[in-house]
């Protein structure tokens, strides 16, 4: 099992975070921009259209060779989790990350509200995070 690559996207749609976490998964610039835009577009699209009440968007996109896994927080952010289509407890990952974000971005007295993400103890609990669940994964 593997995690490819994680984004966070504000609530307009734009990227904030990206991090690829194998060389394999690793996309250009312009690339990660659009994967942000596309996807904040079709998940507003899709809880319009749903004819569920309350639907809040897209949750899981299955392709053959990944999974892209969305996790909505109150506020509009958006966790995206890219990861082989065998991985399991990822609602449970996406939520472990959404808790790093709050703890290291969202109280971080410099960080700017729907700002691109820059703080090192994020990144670094994010990766040390990913690496304990493919540790119990294996």
């Amino acid at each position: 099992m593997s995690v490819y690559s994680l984004y966070v996207i504000n609530k307009s749609g734009g990227l904030i975070y990206n991090r690829d976490f194998c060389e394999a998964a690793r996309v250009e610039t312009n690339d990660s921009l659009r994967l942000a835009s596309i996807w904040h577009s079709l998940h507003v699209i899709a809880s319009q259209l749903s004819p569920v009440p309350g639907c809040t968007g897209i949750e899981l996109l299955e392709a053959d060779t990944f999974n892209l896994h969305c996790f909505q927080t109150l506020t509009g952010t958006k966790f995206l989790l890219v990861v082989d289509p065998h991985a399991s407890f990822i609602p449970a990952l996406l939520q472990r990350i959404y808790e790093l974000y709050s703890d290291y971005v969202m109280k971080n007295p410099f960080y700017e509200t729907e700002q691109v993400i820059k703080c090192e103890l994020f990144d670094e609990n994010v990766e040390s995070l990913i690496r304990r669940y493919l540790q119990q994964a294996s």
